[in-house]
């Protein structure tokens, strides 16, 4: 069989239905009418000799066939993209899917914010969010990843964003009735709002930093959460004292909700990284979201960051 260019853009629409599910919402993401992504089906099925597709009123599937297709051209298709992105460099268009995985404090306080700047910046893309606070395959069937801590990941590409301090924080209400701690191992007297470790399963360590010397204290307390969003709100509530990154908190603390404590222990740093896939040029959309994410973490974070 000789080659077809036709084969090309087929192939793309094969794998948008593939996708979408149905040909409205393929043709949505194409630029095409419903009708156009029909035909264009059907020609490639005509072109390859077999059905690719099952069709139903509300649904489209892949048939076996078609899924064996679409295992192949994806590849094809990706390792097009990365060559179109690496002969036009900079200048490569930014658009398609881009599949991003997010941990959830900084998905809330630091990019959603920001989100309508980026999505205006490239109209031709379109982007697919997940928050996890897990590193666990975070790049199956992702573009790139956002994650706190250090790079553990030998098999990814990770870039250092920024470093953010961790602050130990109360509520006004919380300190007028129990009082400010003066040491560290005052918190022993005091209820702690424990942050679970994913990896782990068990509460983060308290530790404190003040230029060399750490110190570790055995905080506790009776509220463990996985959610930070929702432990600073029950911090601002009163419930207990609470370690954050400083990235985030600029507002609360502005105007009064959280009062930072032990300021002289604020030494820690956690950093931020980005991760992506082992590839010599990743792809446009991923060098733009990851650029975007560089510039605005410079925007929020105070200037005792590094």
């Amino acid at each position: 069989m000789s080659f077809d260019p036709r084969l090309l853009n087929g192939a793309g629409v094969i794998a948008a239905v593939a996708e979408a599910g149905n040909f409205a919402r393929a043709a949505e993401t194409l630029g095409l009418t419903p009708s156009g992504v029909s035909r264009a089906v059907a020609r490639l099925e005509a072109r390859v000799g077999v059905r690719l597709f099952d069709r139903t009123p509300r649904l489209v599937t892949l048939t076996e066939e078609g899924q064996r297709f679409h295992a192949h051209i994806i590849p094809l298709l990706a390792g097009l993209e990365e060559a179109a992105s690496d002969a036009a460099g900079a200048a490569a268009v930014v658009s398609g899917r881009l599949r991003v995985s997010v941990d959830p404090w900084f998905a809330r306080m630091i990019l959603a914010p920001a989100l309508r700047r980026f999505m205006a910046r490239y109209p031709l893309l379109s982007l697919d969010l997940v928050t996890s606070n897990y590193r666990e395959e975070m790049m199956t069937g992702t573009d790139v990843a956002i994650r706190f801590g250090p790079p553990d990941t030998a098999s990814l590409i990770a870039r250092k964003l920024v470093e953010t301090r961790i602050l130990t924080c109360a509520s006004r209400g919380y300190l007028e009735q129990h009082g400010e701690p003066e040491t560290p191992h005052d918190l022993g007297q005091h209820e702690c709002l424990m942050f679970r470790d994913p990896q782990t399963g068990r509460p983060f360590p308290w530790e404190f930093h003040r230029g060399r010397e750490v110190v570790r204290v055995g905080a506790a307390g009776r509220l463990v959460m996985d959610d930070p969003s929702a432990a600073v709100a029950a911090c601002i509530g009163g419930q207990g004292v609470f370690q954050s990154f400083e990235m985030g908190l600029g507002a609360w603390l502005a105007n009064g909700d959280l009062i930072q404590i032990l300021p002289e222990w604020a030494d820690e740093h956690y950093p931020l990284y980005a991760y992506h896939l082992s590839r010599h040029l990743p792809p446009a959309k991923v060098r733009a979201f990851v650029d975007f994410v560089q510039a605005i973490v410079g925007e929020v974070q105070p200037a005792s960051g590094v």
